[in-house]
């Protein structure tokens, strides 16, 4: 590649940062309160009117509880009611209250298909005046995510896709390239420890794999309090996972 390509090709990515970044700046975003976390994603948080992408990592691949406990703990920070768009009616309600998303917050919209939650969701965000649109799916192909992130733009809703693996080798699909401005991998770690007995708040190995206009980046974190908020954990060193609590029942 000669000096003047790779010229034109460096002002043409700055020029698409730049107009990436405004737009974050435009639709506004959800910050966690973290710095280490706020200060990779572009505009200082998680963009409004924006798909975010959550799969769950290690022993908790398949079933995504922690995803999707993560992911509720954002919505649950948002203004305005959520709609949660299924096809497995499983979730776990007092798990989703005890980061701080209530039932009487959510709209639980079941279907029978996959194309139907797709659509659910794209429907939701086009109403506008919703704090979140949640949908969980197995695979997320390309164009129905552009037309998510096109319907979450248009009205600023935030729209939060949990990828639920209904077996290990499905989770392959999370590496196929979509529309989301991120894409998220949580894993669960060893509770925090306490000085008595007893079992601490969990702790989660939160992955930022993908970030448009940004950097990947990982973090050990402490798990939703009941307002979904998240912090840094003290303790590092030990990643092994363990299965503790799910958001899901059955």
């Amino acid at each position: 590649m000669s000096a003047v390509h790779a010229h034109v090709i460096a002002e043409l990515r700055e020029r698409i940062s730049s107009i990436e970044s405004h737009a974050v700046r435009k639709v506004g975003c959800l910050e966690f309160g973290v710095p280490e976390i706020d200060s990779v994603l572009p505009g200082g948080g998680l963009s409004h009117g924006a798909l975010h992408e959550f799969s769950g990592g290690g022993s908790g691949t398949v079933d995504g509880a922690a995803a999707a406990l993560f992911a509720a703990g954002i919505a649950a920070r948002t203004k305005g009611p959520i709609v949660w768009c299924l096809t497995r009616p499983d979730l776990f309600f007092p798990a989703l209250a005890q980061v701080g998303l209530h039932p009487d917050r959510v709209i639980f919209v079941e279907s029978d298909k996959e194309e139907d939650v797709l659509a659910n969701m794209e429907e939701g965000l086009s109403f506008g005046g919703l704090g979140a649109v949640v949908g969980e799916i197995v695979r997320l192909p390309m164009t129905a995510s552009r037309r998510i992130q096109l319907a979450a733009e248009r009205t600023g809703t935030m729209a939060l896709t949990v990828r639920r693996w209904r077996r290990q080798t499905e989770a392959n699909d999370f590496g196929q390239p979509t529309a989301s401005t991120t894409r998220w991998r949580v894993s669960v770690l060893p509770s925090e420890e306490l000085p008595v007995p007893g079992v601490g708040r969990p702790r989660w190995l939160l992955e930022l794999m993908r970030s448009r206009a940004g950097e990947c980046a990982e973090f050990e974190i402490g798990a939703c309090d009941d307002k979904g908020r998240i912090h840094l954990s003290t303790r590092s060193g030990d990643r092994s996972n363990t299965s503790r609590g799910s958001v899901y029942s059955g």
